[in-house]
């Protein structure tokens, strides 16, 4: 990873956190659509386009919804089901999905561009800082890049992507 290792917060965290965008995507390149939809880890429901629809839905709620409060909708309608990005996969919007998450990061990004790390907004009742929002991001994508690690051996093999 190429970025700040020493000086101020944001320019390692954001830089931490694109490092760890990337690797998912990173990951999952080269696969067709069928093998992204594909569940190759019994009894899980984990599938690597599961997981790309996932975060995309993860990064609207953490950057857009929460800490930018900027009143756009849930990726998925609640009434789908807590799984429904996991569980609902069609080959045929594999494009969609990566073009979407993508998409969410710009708009993530830009949606807490202009506040400080210090700025606080409410998680389930309790106040969080912007600071430990990306840091439970990059928490997030390393658990989940870890699961697209071990379902990308199991599709084709791959590994350290």
């Amino acid at each position: 990873m190429d970025g700040p290792l020493t000086g101020p917060d944001r320019p390692i965290l954001e830089t931490f956190l694109q490092w760890e965008r990337v690797t998912l995507l990173n990951i999952c390149a080269g696969l067709t659509a069928e093998q992204l939809v594909l569940q190759p880890v019994a009894p899980s429901n984990l599938s690597l386009l599961g997981l790309v629809r996932h975060m995309a839905k993860v990064e609207r709620i953490w950057f857009r919804i929460r800490a930018g409060a900027t009143g756009v909708d849930p990726l998925y309608d609640l009434a789908l089901g807590k799984d429904h990005d996991f569980e609902h996969l069609d080959p045929g919007e594999a494009p969609e999905a990566f073009e979407q998450i993508q998409e969410e990061w710009r708009l993530g990004d830009e949606a807490v561009a202009g506040l400080s790390f210090d700025h606080t907004f409410q998680n389930h009742g309790e106040d969080m800082s912007l600071r430990m929002m990306y840091v439970h991001m990059i928490g997030e994508y390393a658990r989940h890049n870890g699961h697209a690690d071990i379902l990308r051996q199991a599709i084709d093999g791959v590994t350290g992507r």
